[in-house]
């Protein structure tokens, strides 16, 4: 185990593992506040879970056949005053970037942090090309 993982990753995969997950979002939705927001990817929470805002933990679903947790990203929002860390699962480093994107505007930023397993999984797959 990596010092710095500390078993994170493995008790994320167990959470999302073991919880339902609610796709309230649909890829090409748009934001219940805000109309001219489309969804770019599948958008939901893990059910019977708690995040900061008092709803489910977030989760991006992406486009890759495996579900697997791809990666997270940290946000954090001054006009709400909250923090929030939000589940991508099955996206691709594409899908990644373009969530970033979008949660690295107005009065919010954000960071994207890697699976380490995906990482090296995507690059064995760039070596075998």
């Amino acid at each position: 185990m990596d010092v710095w993982d500390n078993g994170f990753w493995s008790k994320l995969d167990k959470l999302v593992a073991t919880s339902s997950l609610k796709i309230d979002r649909p890829r090409g939705s748009t934001h219940p506040r805000y109309p001219s927001f489309f969804y770019p990817l599948d958008y939901g929470y893990l059910e019977n879970t708690l995040a900061c805002d008092g709803g489910g933990i977030d989760v991006w679903v992406g486009s890759l056949s495996q579900r697997r947790i791809t990666g997270v990203i940290c946000t954090v929002d001054l006009e709400k005053r909250d923090a929030e860390v939000k589940i991508l699962l099955g996206c691709t480093p594409k899908e990644a970037r373009e969530i970033l994107a979008i949660h690295n505007s107005g009065p919010q930023s954000a960071i994207w942090v890697e699976h380490p397993d995906v990482q090296c999984t995507m690059v064995d797959q760039a070596s075998e090309s």
